[in-house]
């Protein structure tokens, strides 16, 4: 259970890192399985709970083909 919600879409997607450059691709691989993960950020509106506040955030996640993104978490809120 996550104290936030994602609003509309993210913005300025960009990958920083990629396959063994992830400190987490053991792990990554056998919680989620799947090839070919990046770790990405990417700016977004997000609604915090309970205080129902709306703020842009700093969003990193891990993805990879096929299964989508995964622990996603706010890095900054602006």
């Amino acid at each position: 259970m996550t104290n936030w919600e994602l609003i509309g879409t993210i913005s300025e997607i960009e990958t920083f890192a990629e396959g063994r450059g992830i400190r987490e691709l053991r792990r990554l691989i056998e919680v989620y399985g799947g090839k070919n993960w990046k770790k990405c950020k990417g700016f977004a509106n997000i609604l915090l709970l309970p205080s129902n506040q709306v703020v842009k955030a700093e969003l990193h996640w891990y993805e990879a083909h096929g299964i989508g993104k995964v622990e996603m978490k706010i890095k900054a809120i602006l």
